[in-house]
């Protein structure tokens, strides 16, 4: 790790956690109300939605590839702390080749360790050549992954807890496409705590997902419609207007499957996935191109560019506070539960 001339910052005043309405394994090791994980949102997942997460009880992680300079990372952290009040709060650290290079990854985690950040979540391959500078600092890592076989993989290796996002997750739920209930299940053998993700947008979900030994869940879809989320009103009024149909995977050709909005791109690009012989990401890489998709969060102009979106998408309904998205999750939760409660004879 880099020392130069930084000072590791105090960490912040010791204030009591949230007690937590339901509590799992997850609550205790991140120290909040509901166990629910703010799925990353690669360029919106910015130090004020990070910071609103942790505010409403939860917790959320600023995607480290979204900001191209060590330096914006740093000041970003540095801004989401002081938001935070003592929430928590973490850094994803996307592993993928075409993002972060390992070398940067060995950066990012130094930045990350000197400014005393408590929680990474990591994706994209295997953690394990990280883990001895994330741990030894202190640090609680969470390793996403696609698919339960690769979650086995990250508790071989080491990590703290893992969350798992089925077929019907947006962004990237790999190659297997295994549904999100299928896998909640198959997961209970773990002997980490683990989170669910892909399609959950509600409540009762989370109470599904708790019944079946998942210790929470990950939501990110059903986030976007937050106030927080800095993109444009138009691509959020889209997001409401949008059904569960309105999601579809394009990138299977180049084993990088990816669940995104549908949109003028994604039918370009399945276009040329079925034309061409043999497809290359070279053939793809100007209509799916990220900052191809950051345009649409800033003009609102949802019809151009890979924009990922789960199949949750239509929980979606409104736009309104984070806290308030979160309030409704937990009383829906809470109300599944007492429903269970009432098939039991007494």
């Amino acid at each position: 790790m880099t020392t130069d001339t930084l000072t590791r910052p105090a960490p912040p005043a010791t204030t009591a956690p949230p007690q937590p309405s339901i509590k799992t394994a997850i609550t205790d090791m991140y120290g909040m109300r509901v166990p629910v994980i703010a799925g990353g949102l690669q360029w919106l997942a910015n130090a004020e939605y990070v910071a609103a997460a942790g505010r409403a009880g939860i917790i959320g992680f600023m995607t480290a590839a979204s900001l191209p300079e060590l330096s914006d990372l740093r000041d970003e952290i540095r801004k989401c702390r002081d938001l935070c009040d003592g929430a928590p709060f973490g850094v994803n650290i996307s592993m993928l080749p075409k993002l972060i290079e390992g070398d940067r990854t060995h950066q990012v985690i130094d930045v990350i360790c000197e400014e005393g950040v408590r929680f990474v979540e990591t994706s994209g391959r295997n953690p394990e050549p990280y883990l001895p500078a994330l741990q030894s600092a202190g640090i609680k890592v969470l390793h996403k992954v696609p698919a339960v076989r690769f979650a086995r993989k990250a508790q071989a290796v080491g990590v703290d807890a893992v969350s798992i996002v089925g077929a019907e997750c947006g962004g990237h739920p790999g190659l297997d496409l295994i549904g999100t209930f299928v896998q909640a299940r198959m997961a209970a053998d773990l002997e980490i705590p683990y989170l669910i993700g892909g399609g959950v947008g509600t409540g009762s979900q989370l109470t599904a997902a708790l019944g079946m030994g998942a210790a929470g869940v990950v939501v990110g879809t059903r986030f976007l419609v937050a106030e927080e989320i800095w993109a444009h009103p138009d691509y959020k009024q889209k997001l409401i207007d949008a059904t569960e149909r309105d999601t579809e995977l394009i990138m299977e050709s180049v084993r990088n499957t990816t669940r995104v909005l549908r949109n003028e791109t994604s039918a370009r690009v399945r276009e040329i996935e079925e034309t061409l012989e043999r497809v290359t990401i070279e053939d793809l890489i100007l209509h799916v191109a990220g900052k191809v998709g950051r345009v649409a969060y800033e003009t609102g102009d949802w019809r151009k560019g890979s924009i990922s979106v789960g199949q949750s998408v239509v929980f979606a309904n409104q736009i309104e506070p984070l806290a308030e998205i979160v309030a409704s999750f937990e009383r829906e939760a809470l109300d599944a539960i007492d429903r269970l409660k009432n098939l039991v004879p007494a």
